[in-house]
C-alpha cells in the first residue's frame, strides 16, 4: 500500500509539473502572437513601384504606389503589381510566422486548450 501512495503522489507532482509547463508554453505563445502582430513585413513589386505593408499575420495596413506605374490605359498592369506585392508580403509573412510559431507545432491538440 505504501508504494501505491507514493506513486499517487508522484502522479500528482507530475501533473502539477505538466500544468506549469503548459502555462509557460501558453505565455510564450501569447508573447509570440503579440510579436507577430507588431512585426512589419514589406512586400514589393515592380522594383518597389508598389509597396505593401503588413504584419506577420498578413494584416495589410498600408500600400504605396509610385505614380510612374499609374497608367489609366493599363489598369490591369497596376492590379497585377498590387497583387504581386501582396503575394510577396504573404510569402515573407509565412516565413516569419513559421520561424516564430513553428516551435509550438508539436503541441498538437493542446494548442486549442491553451
Amino acid at each position: 500500500m505504501a508504494g501505491f501512495n507514493r506513486g499517487g503522489m508522484g502522479g500528482a507532482a507530475g501533473m502539477q509539473n505538466l500544468m506549469k509547463q503548459a502555462q509557460k508554453m501558453q505565455e510564450e505563445m501569447q508573447a509570440t502572437e503579440k510579436l507577430l502582430d507588431e512585426w512589419e513585413i514589406v512586400g514589393t513589386a515592380g522594383g518597389e513601384a508598389v509597396v505593401v505593408y503588413m504584419n506577420a499575420k498578413k494584416i495589410i495596413d498600408g500600400i504605396e504606389i509610385d505614380k510612374s506605374v499609374i497608367d489609366p490605359e493599363d489598369e490591369e498592369m497596376l492590379e497585377d503589381l498590387i497583387m504581386a506585392a501582396i503575394l510577396d508580403g504573404y510569402k515573407k509573412a509565412d516565413a516569419v510566422y513559421q520561424e516564430k510559431m513553428g516551435k509550438f507545432a508539436g503541441v498538437g491538440g493542446m494548442g486549442g486548450l491553451l
